[in-house]
C-alpha cells in the first residue's frame, strides 16, 4: 500500500485536521480557510502539532505527536523527533490534489515568473526565441520554480523575513531555464516527436536549433547565475547542468542492458531528475539565510521528492495510456531504457530477459514485455520504492515550523503519489 504522511497542525491555536474521513475535507485543503501568513508571522504558533492518519468511510485512526521545535542561534530549528506516516492515497485521491490549487499560495510569484522568462531568455535571435516560446508555452506546471517560491517563503518566514529577495526569483527563473534547456537536449537525444502533447523543438525547427537552443539557454542561464554572486550556490547549480550530462552518459550506456542495478538506476534518475529538484530546494533556503542545518535537509528534500517523482513518471509509462503520457506507452522500454518497475520484474521473470535483450526483434515482443512487467510485480515494487523516497522527503521537512509553505511542500509529496495511487 502507498502512504505519506497525512497533517494536523495547530496554526494559530487552531487544530486542524487534513482526513479521508473528514466531510470538511476541501474546506480544510484550502489554504486561505486554513491560516493567513501574516496571521501566523504576528501570532508565532510554535506549539506542538499533532498528526492524525485517518481512512476514509472508516473510524480507525492513528494519532502520533511531535516534539516542539526550538529555534537555533543562526535562526534554524533542530530535527524533529517522532515523524509520522500512514495516510492511505487510495482513500486520500477522493479528493485529489490539483497542481493549480497546490501552487496557489505563490501564485502571484509564478505569475511574474511568466512574465520575466520571455524577457531573461533574450530576443537576440527570433529562432532561439520561437523555439523557446514552443516549449514555455507546453503547459507545463512550473514545479520546479514553485518549489523554490515555496521553499523561499517557508524559510523566509522562519528566520523573519518579510518578502522574498530578488536573488530568490532570479533563482527561480534561471531553474525553469534550465530545466528547459534539459528537455529541449532529452527530446533530441530520444528523437521524440511530442512534449506535452505538442510538436518538439527539434521537430518544429530541425535538430540543429534544437540543440543551439538548449545550448543558448544553458548558457543564458549560467550567465544570469554568475550575476547572483554567491559561490555557493553557484557551484550547487553547475554541478547540476554536470549531472545532466553524466545522467545522459549512463542512460546511453546502459540500454537493454539486463544487469543493471537499481543503485545505477537510482544515481542515473539523480542526476537527470532530482540533482536540479534538490538544488532548487537549497538555493532557495541559502538565499533566506538559512543555517546549514537547514540548508541541507531542503536538498534532502528536493532529491528525495525528484527521486519519488521519476519512478512514479517510470510507473506511469507502463500505466498510462498514449493520450494520457502525450507520447506512446512502454517509449523508454521501447528504446532500451530500463526503469525500476523493468528492473524489479526481471527478477522474477527471466523470459523477460530474453525479450529485452533482444531488443524487441519479433513482433509484438514489445507488448509482451510490458504485459510481463506488470505482471511479475514490478509496478508494485516500484510503487514501494516511490513511497519510500516520499517518506524521506517528509522527513526533511519537519525542521520547518508549520506554515501554509510548509504544508505545500508536503502536498507536493502527496501529489506526486496520489498520481500512481
Amino acid at each position: 500500500m502507498i502512504s505519506v504522511t497525512s497533517k494536523s497542525i495547530d496554526y494559530a491555536g487552531k487544530n486542524l485536521v487534513s482526513c479521508g474521513c473528514s466531510s470538511n475535507a476541501n474546506t480544510v485543503r484550502s489554504y486561505a480557510a486554513r491560516v493567513n501568513s501574516k496571521v501566523w508571522g504576528r501570532r508565532g504558533g510554535h506549539g506542538a502539532a499533532n498528526f492524525v492518519c485517518c481512512k476514509s468511510r472508516s473510524i480507525q485512526c492513528r494519532v502520533s505527536s511531535m516534539k516542539t521545535a526550538e529555534p537555533t542561534v543562526n535562526g534554524g530549528t533542530d530535527a524533529i523527533q517522532g515523524i509520522p506516516t500512514g495516510l492511505d492515497l487510495k482513500s486520500y485521491s477522493e479528493t485529489p490534489i490539483s497542481p493549480s490549487k497546490l501552487f496557489e499560495v505563490v501564485a502571484d510569484d509564478l505569475q511574474t515568473l511568466n512574465k520575466n522568462l520571455q524577457s531573461i531568455v533574450g530576443a537576440e535571435n527570433p529562432v532561439l526565441m520561437s523555439a523557446a516560446e514552443q516549449i514555455f508555452s507546453a503547459g507545463g506546471k512550473r514545479m520546479r520554480p514553485a518549489l523554490v517560491f515555496l521553499v523561499s517563503r517557508a524559510t523566509a518566514e522562519l528566520l523573519g523575513l518579510k518578502d522574498l529577495t530578488v536573488k530568490h526569483r532570479r533563482l527561480a527563473e534561471i531553474i525553469e531555464m534550465i530545466h528547459t534547456a534539459s528537455l529541449i537536449h532529452d527530446d533530441v537525444l530520444d528523437e521524440s516527436d511530442l512534449r506535452r502533447g505538442k510538436e518538439t523543438v527539434h521537430q518544429m525547427f530541425g535538430t540543429r536549433v534544437a540543440v543551439l537552443a538548449g545550448d543558448f539557454m544553458f548558457a543564458q542561464s549560467s550567465w544570469y547565475l554568475a550575476n547572483l554572486e554567491n559561490i555557493e550556490v553557484i557551484k550547487l547549480i553547475s554541478q547540476v547542468i554536470k549531472d545532466f550530462a553524466s545522467g545522459e552518459i549512463k542512460q546511453a550506456s546502459s540500454l537493454f542492458d539486463c544487469d543493471v542495478e537499481l543503485d545505477e538506476y537510482l544515481i542515473k534518475s539523480y542526476y537527470k531528475t532530482a540533482s536540479l529538484i534538490a538544488a532548487s530546494t537549497k538555493g532557495a533556503a541559502i538565499f533566506s539565510g538559512a543555517d546549514r542545518n537547514i540548508t541541507e535537509k531542503m536538498f534532502e528534500y528536493g532529491k528525495n521528492l525528484g527521486l519519488s517523482f521519476q519512478v512514479v513518471d517510470d510507473i506511469l509509462d507502463f500505466t498510462q495510456s498514449a493520450e494520457q503520457l502525450g507520447k506512446p506507452a512502454g517509449t523508454d522500454l521501447a528504446k532500451g531504457n530500463l526503469t525500476a518497475p523493468v528492473i524489479f520484474a526481471l527478477e522474477k521473470e527471466p523470459k523477460l530477459r530474453d525479450i529485452i535483450e533482444s531488443e524487441f526483434s519479433e513482433t509484438s515482443s514489445l507488448d509482451e514485455a510490458i504485459k510481463l512487467v506488470k505482471s511479475c510485480g514490478g509496478i508494485e515494487r516500484a510503487q514501494e520504492l516511490a513511497k519510500e523516497k516520499a517518506d524521506l522527503a517528509i522527513q526533511s521537512l519537519q525542521c520547518l515550523p508549520p506554515s501554509i509553505f510548509r504544508l505545500a511542500l508536503e502536498d507536493m509529496v502527496a501529489y506526486n503519489l496520489q498520481r500512481i495511487a
